[in-house]
C-alpha cells in the first residue's frame, strides 16, 4: 500500500479536529444558547451584566466556539403567518402623491385651461378637469411631460402613467408596465421590512418569503403565539406630518375635499381635521429611539434624512404660531403648535405611551413603514412541546439508524466495518459543523436528510470493501489490495453521489420550506460522505496497516 504523504494526513487530521470543535457546542444546546443570548444582552447594555446574566454567560467556556445549529419551526416550536399583501394600496398612494405635480403643472399653462379641480375617483385612478375646455390638449400634454420610462425589464420603452381624455375629464392611471413593476417592488419592500421587524426584536432564523404573486410567507421561531407576531409586522406604522384644517368633536363631521378626519390618539372622542397630502412622511426618517420627554414620560425621539429635515424646517419657520399633526396609521398621535423654527430635522413624538410600547413603536419606525396593509389567510402556533416532541422523534431516528448501520458493518466487514462505523461518526460530526458554520436551519426533513446521509455514507465504504474482495480473490497482496480498492471504487462513489448532489441542488433551487431543509442536510451530507469515505477511512486503514503489518486480509 502506497503510503499517505504526510502533508495530506494533517489536513484530514485538522479538518476533522476543526469539526469536532465546531459541532460540540450543539451536545449543550441549552447551555450555550443561554451563553449567546447573555452575552447579547450584556453587549447591547455596554456591558454591565446582572445576575441571572453572568451566570448564564459562566454556563459556556468563552473561549471556545458557540455557534449552534439553528433549530426550524418545526423543531423549536414558533408561529406562522400567510399574509397577502394589498398591493392596491400602493396605486392609490401613487396617485395621490401625483396630484400636487399635475396640479402645479396645470397652474403653469392656466391661462389656457382655467382652473383646475380633482374629481371624486376609484382607487387607484386620478380624475382632473379644468374649467376651460379649449385646454385639454395642452392640459394632456403638460400631465404626459410628467411621465417616466417603467424601471423594469419587461417595461422597456414604456411609460408609467397613461393620460387619457374621457369627455372633459383627464383620467390618469398606472400602465400594465408599471403596474406590474410596482408589485413586484412592493413585495420586495414589504419582505425588507418584515426581516428588519423580525430582526429588530432579537428572533432567531425567521423564515420569510414570498410566495405566488402577492403572498408572504412568515414562519419565526420562538415566539409564543400568532398575535403578537401579527403585532409587530401586521401594522403598517405609517407617519406623517400633516397641517391642521381644524379640532372638532363630531365625528361625523365634513372634512371637506382633500382633508381627513382623524381620531385623537390621547383625547377621547376629539377629532382633527388635517389637510391629506402631508409635509412629510416617515420613510424620510432616518433614525427613531425610545426615550423620555421634559416630563419624563415615555417618548420617541426622530430624525430625518436631509431632504425631510429641508422641508420640515422650512413648513416650521413658515407657520409658526399653527399646529401641526403627527399622524400613525390614521390616528393623530399629537398636535403642537409650532412655536419656532425647527431647523435640523429631529424632534419627539409625545403620547400616553408605556416604555413598551414607545419600544415597540421606535422599531416599527426605524424599520419603516410597509408600502400597503396585509391580510393575513392564515395562522397557526406550534408548541415548544411539539417542537421538542419532534427533537426526540428525529434523535430516535438517527440512532435507530446508526445503531442498524453498525451491525450491518461489523457482522458483514468485521474489523473493517468497525473502521467504516469511525468513519461515519466522523461523518455525522462533519454534518453538524457544516450546519453550524454556515448558519443554516435544521428542520425535521433536515434531521431526514441526515438519516439519508448514513445510509449511502456507508454505501460508500461497501462499494470499496466489495472491490477489495475482488482483489482478494484475484491473489494479490494485502498493500496492493487496499490500493486497488479505493482507486476501482472512487468512480463509481463519485459518480452516484454527484448525481444525487445534483439532484439536491435543484430542490434547494426550486423548492420552498421543508424541501429546501431536506434539500441543505443531504447535499451538505454528500460532500462530508465523499471526504470521510475515500480520504477518512483510506488514513484510518493505512494506520492499522503501517502498525499491524498483515501477510492477509480477511474484509
Amino acid at each position: 500500500m502506497t503510503p499517505m504523504p504526510l502533508w495530506k494526513r494533517l489536513i484530514i487530521l485538522l479538518i476533522c479536529a476543526l469539526g469536532l470543535v465546531a459541532a460540540v457546542p450543539n451536545l449543550f444546546y441549552g447551555n450555550v444558547e443561554r451563553h449567546n443570548d447573555a452575552a447579547a444582552a450584556i453587549e447591547a447594555a455596554g456591558g454591565v451584566a446582572t445576575a441571572e446574566q453572568a451566570a448564564d454567560l459562566a454556563l459556556w467556556p468563552s473561549f471556545l466556539p458557540s455557534n449552534l445549529v439553528n433549530l426550524g419551526l418545526d423543531l423549536r416550536g414558533g408561529a406562522h403567518l400567510l399574509a397577502e399583501v394589498r398591493v392596491e394600496d400602493v396605486y392609490t398612494a401613487r396617485m395621490d402623491a401625483l396630484w400636487p405635480d399635475v396640479r402645479d403643472a396645470l397652474r403653469d399653462i392656466r391661462d389656457q385651461v382655467g382652473n383646475v379641480r380633482r374629481l371624486p375617483s376609484p382607487d387607484g385612478t386620478l380624475r382632473v378637469a379644468v374649467s376651460n375646455p379649449a385646454g385639454l390638449t395642452a392640459a394632456l400634454q403638460a400631465i404626459n411631460a410628467l411621465a417616466t420610462p417603467v424601471v423594469s425589464l419587461t417595461g422597456v420603452g414604456q411609460n408609467d402613467i397613461e393620460v387619457v381624455l374621457e369627455g372633459d375629464e383627464i383620467v390618469i392611471q398606472l400602465s400594465d408596465a408599471e403596474r406590474t413593476a410596482t408589485d413586484g417592488r412592493t413585495i420586495q419592500q414589504s419582505l425588507e421590512i418584515i426581516r428588519r421587524r423580525v430582526d429588530e426584536v432579537g428572533t432567531r432564523e425567521p423564515t420569510i418569503m414570498r410566495q405566488g404573486e402577492d403572498r408572504i410567507l412568515i414562519q419565526v421561531p420562538g415566539v409564543g403565539s400568532a398575535e403578537e407576531l401579527k403585532a409587530l409586522i401586521g401594522t403598517t406604522a405609517k407617519l406623517t406630518f400633516n397641517p391642521v384644517v381644524g379640532r372638532t368633536t363630531d365625528a361625523g363631521a365634513s372634512p371637506g375635499a382633500r382633508n381627513l378626519l382623524l381620531p385623537s390618539m390621547d383625547e377621547e372622542g376629539v377629532y382633527y381635521i388635517v389637510e391629506e397630502t402631508p409635509v412629510v412622511t416617515g420613510e424620510e426618517l432616518v433614525d427613531a429611539q425610545p426615550g423620555f420627554d421634559q416630563n419624563n414620560r415615555p417618548a420617541v425621539t426622530f430624525r430625518f434624512n436631509p431632504s425631510g429635515a429641508r422641508k420640515f424646517g422650512d413648513y416650521t419657520a413658515a407657520n409658526i404660531g399653527a399646529p401641526f399633526a403627527i399622524v400613525l396609521d390614521n390616528e393623530v398621535i399629537s398636535a403642537p403648535v409650532i412655536q419656532s423654527h425647527i431647523p435640523g430635522g429631529s424632534g419627539i413624538i409625545t403620547g400616553r405611551f408605556t416604555v413598551e410600547e414607545s419600544t415597540q413603536l421606535a422599531v416599527l419606525l426605524r424599520a419603516g413603514a410597509l408600502p400597503a396593509s396585509m391580510d393575513f389567510l392564515e395562522e397557526r402556533v406550534i408548541g415548544p412541546e411539539l417542537g421538542a416532541d419532534s427533537i426526540a422523534a428525529g434523535q430516535m431516528a438517527a440512532l435507530f439508524s446508526l445503531i442498524a448501520v453498525f451491525a450491518f458493518m461489523v457482522l458483514a466487514y468485521g474489523l473493517f466495518g468497525v473502521f467504516a462505523c469511525f468513519a461515519l461518526v466522523v461523518n455525522l460530526i462533519l454534518v453538524f459543523a457544516a450546519l453550524t458554520m454556515i448558519g443554516a436551519t435544521l428542520t425535521l426533513p433536515g434531521i431526514a436528510g441526515i438519516v439519508l446521509t448514513l445510509g449511502m455514507a456507508v454505501d460508500a465504504n461497501v462499494l470499496i470493501y466489495e472491490r477489495m474482495r475482488d482483489e482478494i480473490r484475484a491473489g494479490k497482496k494485502p498493500g496492493q489490495i487496499i490500493t486497488a480498492g479505493f482507486d476501482n471504487a472512487l468512480s463509481a462513489i463519485v459518480d452516484s453521489n454527484l448525481t444525487t448532489l445534483i439532484v439536491a441542488v435543484i430542490m434547494f433551487s426550486l423548492g420552498a420550506g421543508p424541501t429546501r431543509g431536506f434539500a441543505v442536510t443531504l447535499g451538505l451530507g454528500i460532500l462530508t460522505t465523499l471526504f470521510t469515505s475515500v480520504y477518512v477511512t483510506r488514513l484510518i486503514i493505512g494506520l492499522w496497516f503501517a502498525w499491524r503489518q498483515p501477510k492477509t486480509l480477511d474484509v
